[in-house]
């Protein structure tokens, strides 16, 4: 029995992924500065894969095969290993640098609890008081 023609299809998609995910893109290439420090960029790496296919029905002996591939993957940066003076430090990148679209994203609600307090107390000075 012949090999499916899905396996090959398989097979040369995860040898794509295998060329473009190496050690190397995880732990980068180190790079020297004048000064002899040396960093070493370290990455996160998430990749998917996804195969299908079907067999055709078919009334000659010639078999009928269609199927498709696909795969994604994201490199993210996450740390630098910085070398200097006989000392390795870990410079972690923040892993949510949002804070200021957090910020943005929270000037709606501010701008709105702000002027409805004032509203409040506005309508409190313009009631006469029961004193008078």
């Amino acid at each position: 029995m012949s090999e499916h023609p899905i396996n090959g299809m398989m097979d040369t998609t995860m040898e794509k992924i295998r060329k473009m995910v190496d050690v190397n893109t995880i732990i980068g290439d180190p790079i020297s500065c004048p000064d002899g420090t040396i960093i070493i960029p370290v990455s996160k790496v998430g990749f998917g894969f996804a195969a299908g296919g079907s067999d055709w029905p078919s009334k000659t002996p010639k078999e009928l095969f269609g199927g498709g591939t696909g795969a994604g993957i994201s490199i993210q940066p996450i740390a630098f290993l910085v070398i200097s003076n006989g000392e390795v430090r870990l410079l972690k990148m923040e892993a949510d640098a949002s804070a200021i679209s957090d910020v943005i994203e929270a000037i709606p609600s501010v701008i709105s609890t702000f002027t409805s307090m004032v509203g409040k107390k506005e309508k409190k000075e313009k009631e006469p008081s029961k004193e008078e």
